[in-house]
């Protein structure tokens, strides 16, 4: 009964795979573009648990159901207990008998493996601490429509090792490209993840080394959610590696930068800087939707036809 396929990690599927399914997202996005009404997932419902609030999950989420026909049911955290008061698997029998997909943003990504080991259905990591495969779809997508194949490119990472740069580095394994992590001292990314990508992935503490020459410039908020109490200590650390438009101008000509937001303009990024020419953040955050339709699709078998 448990041969559901999942997205937890985009370790999980070949590398054909997620080229695939980022050209479709393309796709999808042109049909909506054109207003052609494609509902592969009527009457198909997916279920969004949310440990941790979200606005570009939720709505891409959600609004991207919709536009298939079909539709999402949100839980809040006061409303699903993760673990608290019902034992995960017992939450996952249950749910997955009446849903036919589950994406699930939370914190413990032991939650999402548990989850999904004892679900019929798909299940989706909306974000955990350790991963945010999703976005990567999302930016993948974009870097494809704006620059073609980011195979044998060069992209940097400037600031926090954190779930973000842990997607970015099985980005970096699956899609072909070299990955360079500017970031201090005690905040470098998780060394499994490290490891597995091997060469393809260099560490620095010079953000400016970094760009040199890079293809993709990105960067995350320098204080995740549930990190709150280490805020100043972390700003007076990472200022260093604010990413700023004279920062850019060291990566090459046709250079892209990109942010998963939210920003915190002054912080990790300066004023100006989703304005600059060379941000495609608002595309990047659009193709959310575009990506996870194109996964909902993949992942939740079309409607059944009626006799």
């Amino acid at each position: 009964m448990m041969s559901a396929r999942h997205f937890l990690s985009m370790m999980d599927y070949t590398p054909d795979e997620l080229v695939g399914m980022i050209r479709r997202g393309i796709e999808l996005k042109d049909l909506r573009n054109r207003g052609v009404l494609f509902e592969p997932l009527r009457g198909r419902v997916l279920a969004m648990i949310f440990e941790k609030s979200s606005t570009r999950t939720r709505v891409s989420f959600e609004a991207g159901m919709i536009q298939l026909g079909g539709q999402a049911i949100f839980l809040s955290p006061r409303d699903t207990q993760l673990g608290r008061g019902e034992p995960i698997a017992d939450g996952a029998r249950v749910m997955s008998r009446m849903v036919d997909a589950v994406m699930i943003r939370t914190f413990a990504h032991s939650n999402l493996t548990e989850f999904a080991a004892n679900s019929r259905v798909p299940v989706i990591n909306g974000l955990s601490d350790d991963l945010h495969p999703c976005q990567l779809l999302a930016d993948m997508q974009t870097f494809l429509e704006h620059r073609g194949s980011i195979k044998g490119k060069t992209v940097a990472w400037i600031g926090d090792g954190n779930n973000m740069c842990n997607s970015y580095i099985e980005a970096a394994i699956q899609f072909d490209f070299q990955l360079r992590v500017a970031c201090p001292e005690g905040y470098e990314p998780n060394p499994q993840f490290m490891a597995l990508a091997g060469d393809r992935v260099t560490l620095t503490r010079d953000p400016r080394e970094a760009v040199k020459g890079a293809h993709l410039i990105s960067t995350d908020v320098w204080t995740s959610m549930g990190q709150e109490e280490e805020t100043a200590k972390r700003i007076a650390l990472f200022k260093p590696f604010q990413v700023t438009r004279a920062l850019l101008d060291l990566a090459a000509d046709d250079a892209l930068f990109m942010h998963c937001l939210p920003a915190h303009r002054g912080e990790e990024i300066s004023e100006d800087l989703l304005d600059d020419v060379r941000s495609v953040a608002w595309d990047q955050a659009e193709n959310r939707l575009h990506a996870q339709k194109a996964l909902l699709e993949f992942l939740v078998a079309p409607a059944y036809q009626p006799a």
